[in-house]
């Protein structure tokens, strides 16, 4: 568990640097969804969020800042448990800011953010184990153990039955369909890609890794072999991914994930790897500690610092908050049980719209629909065609050059990040017609903020559609003008209008 928490914490860092290359696009009132656009699609009422509080990109900084530094606080494990509870809470606010740009690892992120609150992730390898001393045992067993472990077979199981599409189950052709996504693809897959026979095996692979390997997790014998193997499988799993399809920080998550599931001994050879390392440094350490002591007596700075303890609780007290805590996230794992099976469209067990307020309101609410029931198969790429005074067709998304109907050699390098590549997918949909002005508006703007370029007088956001054909056939593209966005010009005076007093 302690492995999971550096690994998790050093993702949230990573994501966090991520979203702040796009404070003001993706954040504030200046960027693509607006606060009063959010609350007026995008919101749920029962979803909280303290970056909502504000349209200005400095206040999204000092939130970012604070769930950086609360990340950091998870890494190295300083009051472990407070630090969980102010990152999760930082990035159920800022997923619930801007939906329009999350993927499916978001989900998983927070839910191991939220199990863990009542899991000691911080008992080893951080400060607090130094502060508390060593364990009486270094095994865990609790209602929120199960809950991990029921976690993480819920993605794998809900993925797989929501893969119900013939091209998963019969036909074999789910990932020739993936890899034809130019806005994904990476140079892995271009290796794949010309090989029918080894993407319909590497199909059926992957949908039966998905449905079968999560029972290895409740085989009650010989646990540390089936736990390796699990383990060692789903590293292979989405280091294969990440290879082949441009999945942002989804592949990390997942193999930081499935760290808590390490058993003993591969934690015993990594214990005594780390304290061989240690033993290399710990001089080190020591000698530049001593060269700065002086220092920092010179200016006072205390070097421990006083810890008030608490009162210790009784043996009676400690047990009956035990039970109180583990009777509630039992509980709530049912509610996320539920909450799965629902999503895999099981009639009996359907779940009515006044019970997920609970789903909504502590973000436990979650749908593993990767690449389900179908892969998308509306591919294509954007063409950001800028008008300028002078006509000259320009395209936004390829820093100014003379606009060009050829297809790119990388659709995939358009994108920024992953985010963006996400917003770009969704900005597709009829259901999402609202976003598409605010976005090419957007697009005009930070044009002109740079005055080394042209004036445009008319911008058109055009999706080269092509459609992925089965048998390797290259369909011709469609041009698709998604918006038309003009820049206000200022309004001429009417000589011939009579004085405003008498109008």
């Amino acid at each position: 568990m302690a492995l999971m928490r550096i690994a998790v914490a050093a993702v949230i860092l990573l994501d966090i640097g991520i979203r702040s290359t796009d404070l003001e696009a993706h954040y504030s009132n200046m960027g693509v969804l607006p606060l009063h656009v959010l609350y007026q699609y995008c919101w749920n009422p029962y979803q909280l969020s303290l970056h909502a509080i504000s349209g200005l990109w400095q206040v999204q900084a000092i939130l970012f800042l604070l769930e950086a530094a609360g990340a950091v606080a998870l890494l190295v494990g300083y009051h472990t448990r407070l630090a969980t509870l102010v990152t999760w809470v930082l990035l159920v606010s800022v997923q619930n800011r801007n939906p329009l740009i999350g993927q499916g690892g978001d989900d998983l992120l927070r839910m191991l953010l939220f199990w863990a609150l009542f899991l000691p992730w911080g008992r080893f390898y951080s400060r607090d184990a130094r502060r508390l001393g060593p364990p009486e045992k270094v095994t865990y067993f609790s209602a929120a153990t199960v809950a991990y472990i029921v976690q993480i077979a819920l993605v794998y199981w809900c993925t797989a039955l929501l893969k119900s599409a013939p091209e998963w189950r019969t036909e074999g052709t789910a990932i020739y369909y993936a890899l034809s996504l130019d806005q994904v693809l990476m140079p892995g897959g271009r290796l794949l890609y010309p090989y029918a026979s080894l993407l319909q095996g590497l199909t059926f692979a992957t949908y039966y890794t998905e449905l079968l390997l999560p029972f290895l997790l409740f085989i009650p014998f010989r646990v540390t072999w089936w736990r390796l193997l699990f383990v060692g499988v789903m590293y292979a799993f989405h280091l294969g991914i990440s290879l082949t399809l441009f999945v942002g920080l989804f592949f990390l998550i997942n193999m930081a994930s499935v760290l808590g599931l390490l058993p003993p001994v591969a934690m015993n050879w990594l214990d005594r790897n780390l304290h061989t390392g240690a033993q290399r440094w710990r001089p080190w350490a020591t000698e530049q500690l001593a060269r700065v002591r002086p220092h920092l007596r010179r200016l006072q700075l205390p070097l421990r610092l006083s810890v008030e303890h608490n009162l210790p609780l009784t043996e009676g007290r400690r047990f009956l908050l035990r039970n109180v805590r583990n009777a509630a996230v039992a509980v709530v794992l049912g509610y996320v049980v539920w909450w799965n099976l629902d999503s895999v469209n099981n009639p009996s067990l359907y779940m009515s719209q006044p019970l997920r307020w609970f789903g909504y309101l502590f973000r436990v609410d979650q749908h593993w629909g990767m690449f389900a029931p179908a892969v998308f198969k509306d591919d294509g790429w954007y063409i950001l065609d800028g008008t300028t005074t002078a006509g000259q067709h320009l395209d936004l998304y390829r820093d100014g050059q003379p606009v060009t109907y050829a297809k790119p050699a990388s659709v995939m390098a358009l994108h920024k990040n992953d985010r963006w590549r996400k917003y770009s997918e969704n900005y597709l949909f009829v259901s999402n017609e609202y976003m598409r002005p605010y976005y090419c508006n957007y697009l005009l703007r930070i044009w002109h903020e740079n005055p080394t370029h042209p004036p445009l007088r008319r911008l058109e956001v055009v999706y080269m559609k092509e459609i992925s054909l089965p048998n390797y056939q290259v369909p011709k593209p469609t041009r698709e003008v998604l918006c038309i966005c003009e820049p206000e010009q200022p309004a001429k005076p009417n000589l011939n209008s009579a004085p405003d007093s008498a109008q």
